[in-house]
């Protein structure tokens, strides 16, 4: 499969959120193992009017990656326990990210169980905080290009739109009405939380 090129993630962030699904993501990591996964769970993040989005009240050195170029990777530290994964959206000096939230796991199985401390693979990527641990991707990678040979995104598994569901983003409490989830429906790996939490009943993994 080929690496997907720059003029991919120059589509606006919540088409981008729906064509990232099935496309691959790599990384070949320094230690020389390959991990892989096919996304199949997104969430579009904007700057202007969306209150869950870290760049909604502007920008900060935390956030400041957001408003880079389109395809590179905005990884961030939160809950003091997880690192998550977004793909930089909308053309330089505009803030916009898609959230990778769940990958099937296609290459480097045994890898990703050591670094999830489990066996079961179904496990392995089915969220946001875990798919990061499994494929080895830290705070060292924000602001890493995916043009680069080291993260990258290959073309993958086209999927129509029949198998494509769409919902309200998960464990937010801010713009909650947001139709801007994507994922392929019945697909083993997508998370299992709920969407739509009633507000103020949880703080958001994804708020400023």
């Amino acid at each position: 499969m080929g690496k997907l090129g720059e003029d991919f993630f120059t589509k606006p962030t919540i088409q981008l959120a729906e064509l990232l699904l099935g496309k691959v993501f790599v990384h070949n990591a320094a230690d020389g193992r390959c991990y892989k996964g096919r996304i199949v769970e997104t969430e579009a993040y904007l700057a202007q009017g969306d209150e869950a989005c870290h760049a909604f009240r502007g920008m900060t050195k935390r956030n400041k990656v957001m408003y880079g170029s389109p395809g590179t990777l905005y990884v961030y530290f939160t809950y003091g326990c997880h690192n998550l994964m977004n793909i930089v959206t909308e053309p330089e000096g505009v803030a916009g990210a898609v959230l990778i939230r769940a990958m099937e796991p296609l290459n480097g199985l045994e890898e990703m169980k050591k670094n999830r401390n489990i066996d079961r693979t179904v496990d392995l990527t089915n969220g946001p905080g875990k798919l990061t641990i499994a494929m080895d991707i830290t705070l060292e990678h924000n602001g890493q290009s995916l043009s680069s040979d080291t993260v990258y995104l290959e073309e993958g598994q086209k999927f129509p739109p029949s198998a494509i569901g769409s919902s309200k983003r998960i464990g937010i409490t801010k713009s909650a009405d947001l139709i801007w989830r994507r994922y392929v429906a019945g697909n083993a790996f997508v998370s299992k939380s709920k969407p739509g939490p009633p507000p103020g009943k949880k703080k958001t993994l994804l708020e400023s």
